[in-house]
């Protein structure tokens, strides 16, 4: 019997181990569970005292002065040491076992270790490590545990790092988590000790290597046709839109489907803590937040982009997500010209949004009345695209509402779109996102951009004719 396969079934009940060091096999030993027989750790132990050697050795080999974002020559190259490493050590494995040791250690050396087969997986839209032993993950839309871990939270560090340097970005005990992002676009958060009590915490959000479309969402049954003509008429007509829900409810994924609705003329700045906005067009500037340095000097946030991108000449203005007193600024700056912005927001449903917005710009300490801020957000606003996860994973819009003004103190708003759950069928919830037979106030708008609607997008039986 292989070696590889005598691995595969010693670890059959145990998550798949990683890189360990020499240092670390005694103590590997010595934490060897109870049930575990001696010839599983020791054909385990013996892949990975194999492993070790050829990847240090290749490490003592390569040229440290190669260029390592020249990935396809720099893995041929690892590839040549890789092979001469085995012929000289006389290591016989068969072409399976070679190639699954090669890629570990590629993996190890040009990527995110354990995480690299994860992040290759295309059904997985989350990934979550808890600690050095936890690792899971979310596919189509439910959480499940995975047979990945780490060697040590040392190991969890090392990746995380590995993601955050090039950034420019730190973290440490003193800067305890941080924001970043993959190359591709991941949205990445870590947490460390001392405020993560179970060793480094790691959350990516994955990126779709193919973009969801405007089909995708419709196929998926997450909008229908008639709101999607409806939303791409609001965009192109330069409305005001929020985009709200909870977290993990698909915000940022339907904000870059509708930026696509933008037209390709106009200068688009967007304003994001870890830029992962994919816009398609040519005339885009991405400006990204900055955190303190170690000295606690050189912070940028949200609100200082948003006021500086004013003076950039911005046609439409797109935050990724509105989260503290930049409300202010982001209404300021909807009011006062910039006709299209757009950007999403946590909350529970429409009305909660206008809740926090209001919150959100009191945290700006302008000490503004009530009444003054609620007539800022109903001039600012013009339309709010509410999404949600259900309880069976899916994503849907669950409201399309028009901000309509103000009735004494009291911000008024008409749902236009309702999603209407009609029951469940095998676990999955069953629904359609309907129109209530309303129409905007703000048609006028959409029909002086030359865009006409068919009132059947509304559920109305006759044209609409102004």
């Amino acid at each position: 019997m292989s070696l590889l396969k005598r691995i595969e079934q010693g670890q059959s009940q145990t998550p798949q181990q990683e890189d360990l060091s020499a240092s670390r096999l005694a103590e590997l030993r010595s934490r060897r569970p109870a049930s575990q027989s001696p010839a599983q750790a020791g054909t385990r132990d013996a892949y990975f005292d194999l492993k070790t050697r050829v990847q240090n050795k290749l490490l003592g080999e390569l040229d440290p002065s190669m260029d390592v974002n020249r990935t396809a020559e720099v893995r041929r190259t690892i590839e040549e040491l890789f092979e001469n490493i085995l012929a000289e050590e006389s290591i016989a494995l068969s072409r399976a076992e070679k190639k699954r040791l090669f890629e570990a250690i590629v993996a190890e050396i040009l990527g995110f270790g354990p995480l690299e087969p994860l992040l290759a997986e295309e059904g997985i839209t989350e990934i979550m490590v808890n600690g050095c032993k936890n690792v899971y993950i979310e596919r189509k839309g439910k959480v499940e545990r995975v047979p990945v871990s780490f060697e040590s939270d040392e190991h969890v560090m090392r990746i995380i790092d590995r993601i955050v340097s090039p950034l420019g970005r730190r973290i440490d005990e003193s800067s305890p988590y941080v924001d970043a992002r993959l190359p591709d676009g991941s949205r990445v958060n870590a947490v460390i000790p001392p405020i993560s009590l179970v060793g480094p915490v790691l959350t990516i959000r994955k990126f779709a290597k193919i973009p969801i479309t405007v089909d995708d969402l419709i196929r998926f049954g997450s909008i229908t046709a008639e709101a999607i003509e409806f939303l791409k008429a609001c965009v192109s007509s330069r409305l005001n839109v929020v985009i709200s829900g909870g977290t993990g409810s698909g915000k940022t994924t339907l904000l870059n489907i509708l930026s696509q609705f933008i037209p390709a003329d106009e200068r688009i700045i967007t304003i994001e803590n870890a830029a992962e906005l994919q816009l398609r067009q040519d005339h885009v500037v991405s400006l990204e937040s900055r955190p303190p340095n170690i000295e606690g000097r050189g912070e940028v946030t949200i609100r200082d982009l948003v006021v500086n991108a004013l003076r950039m000449r911005p046609e439409r203005i797109v935050v990724g997500e509105v989260r503290d007193d930049a409300a202010l600024d982001m209404l300021q700056a909807m009011n006062t010209g910039h006709d299209g912005s757009m950007t999403t927001l946590h909350s529970n449903s429409p009305r909660d949004t206008l809740s926090r917005l209001e919150t959100m710009v009191m945290m700006a300490g302008m000490d503004l009345p009530s009444r003054a801020i609620r007539e800022q957000i109903a001039s600012a606003i013009n339309l709010i695209v509410h999404q949600e996860r259900l309880r069976d994973g899916t994503r849907h819009i669950t409201y399309i509402t028009e901000v309509q003004g103000m009735e004494g103190d009291v911000i008024t708003m008409t749902d236009l779109f309702v999603f209407e759950q009609t029951g469940i069928e095998s676990g999955r919830v069953v629904g359609r996102l309907r129109p209530t037979g309303l129409r905007p106030k703000f048609m006028d708008r959409i029909e002086a951009s030359g865009i006409h609607l068919p009132a059947s997008v509304f559920g109305i039986g006759e044209r609409l004719r102004y």
